[in-house]
């Protein structure tokens, strides 16, 4: 019996395929954070100078990216812009501060005592539909243009999500787990710090988060209205100049500065807080 052996032989390599590798590395580009985060601003910012450069709108009323590009250069020489946005953010702490130990106490006092909660939640639920702007008259009457005014209006809009919030917090502890504490002899402050708190910490991070924005949205129309200062200020007085460069410049700087204490403040928060205590696996998946 014969055995008949033939030869191996070479065969080229196949040609790559540069599409494919081409796609495969614009994938593993795209999984960076920072181009994940830059990408969808850069198509925005492309889909906005092309809108500019056709002329679509009059340009007295539409600027290029170019053009606020230049208009911040300018306020930033001239350090216009770094004291509004100092004045802004000194407001906005002042306010929130205020707001998250009153919004806190009342969350957990009404949260935890049926008593309270029977009594103001009604009124609970009639001011939080009144809005800041509402209350700006009276403000203004009651303490002029001033600081307080503004304070008194951020500190209205953050403590109703908040205290609503933390109710909705402690609502959702399971009843086991309250039984299982008071089984094992746990008292009603331990109950309280072990229990109560960490179980409610989704609700009290999503109140921070949502008062902190309404907070901000209330402090630029203050600023807009009885300001004299600060980032809303800067584009109410560009408005009345007919100077609408500005008026994106503030527009700008506002989602930019929103977004960092979102990134800087808030997520670490909530990984800190949230997902430390083990009561979700994860913040924004």
């Amino acid at each position: 019996m014969s055995v008949q052996t033939t030869a191996k032989t070479s065969r080229p390599d196949p040609p790559r395929r540069t599409g494919t590798s081409a796609a495969a590395r614009w994938r593993a580009l795209r999984r960076r954070p920072l181009v994940t985060t830059l990408f969808p601003f850069a198509v925005v910012i492309a889909v906005w100078a092309v809108v500019a450069e056709l002329g679509v709108f009059p340009s007295a009323f539409f600027v290029g990216p170019a053009t606020v590009a230049d208009s911040l250069l300018t306020s930033v020489q001239r350090g216009i812009l770094p004291a509004y946005i100092v004045d802004s953010l000194t407001r906005l702490a002042v306010g929130t501060g205020v707001g998250l130990l009153v919004g806190v106490a009342l969350g957990f006092l009404i949260g935890l005592n049926r008593h309270a909660r029977r009594f103001s939640w009604p009124l609970l639920l009639f001011f939080q539909a009144i809005g800041d702007i509402a209350w700006l008259p009276i403000v203004i009457i009651w303490f002029g243009f001033s600081l307080t005014s503004v304070t008194v209006v951020i500190v209205y809009t953050v403590v109703f999500p908040l205290i609503i919030s933390i109710v909705a917090g402690l609502d959702a502890i399971p009843t086991n787990l309250l039984r299982a504490a008071s089984s094992l002899g746990a008292s009603r402050w331990r109950m309280f710090w072990e229990v109560y708190v960490p179980g409610a910490l989704p609700g009290l991070s999503s109140g921070v988060r949502t008062g902190l924005g309404y907070g901000w949205r209330a402090l630029i129309a203050a600023e807009i209205i009885i300001g004299t200062s600060g980032v809303g200020f800067m584009m109410f007085d560009a408005r009345r100049q007919g100077d609408v460069s500005h008026v994106f410049v503030g527009m700008a700087v506002l989602g930019v500065l929103w977004y960092m204490t979102d990134a800087l403040v808030l997520a670490p928060l909530e990984k800190e807080t949230v997902e430390r205590w083990g009561l979700v696996e994860g913040i924004g998946r």
